[in-house]
């Protein structure tokens, strides 16, 4: 933790409004219909893990509290393509889940703007379970 972080978590207020009950995970559905690298894929997956965490912070910080209490799980799964993931998002939004969508940069294996992934949470996980208990792991 750098010098900054470690200020800010010592002086900034505690997150307000009420915890979630349960332990939260954090879900990242990669666009297999892109036939990305392990290596791409892997990177994809760290963008949406990263910027996932940082709208928690802003959007729902008691969720991102209980997700860091309790191991932050993370887990990958399979989406077939863009639509797909969009689909996903619908529902999660329709849910009260927070959604982040990845689009690659295109400076390698795929088109500029492609989408990559869709991280969802940090949330529950009986409530991520509604909307991707059928999807199979990565």
């Amino acid at each position: 933790m750098g010098f900054r972080s470690f200020l800010h978590r010592i002086t900034a207020p505690a997150p307000s409004g009420e915890r979630p009950t349960g332990p939260c995970k954090m879900v990242c559905v990669v666009n297999q219909g892109l036939k990305m690298g392990k290596g791409k894929i892997a990177a994809q997956v760290g963008h949406g893990a990263v910027m996932a965490t940082m709208k928690a912070g802003a959007e729902k910080p008691m969720n991102l509290e209980q997700w860091f209490s309790s191991g932050q799980k993370k887990v990958c799964l399979k989406g077939r393509d863009a639509e797909h993931l969009l689909a996903l998002e619908k529902q999660a939004k329709a849910a009260g889940i927070l959604t982040t969508l990845v689009h690659d940069a295109g400076h390698t294996q795929i088109p500029s703007g492609s989408l990559t992934v869709l991280a969802l949470g940090p949330e529950t996980e009986t409530t991520l379970e509604e909307i991707t208990g059928e999807l199979k792991l990565l």
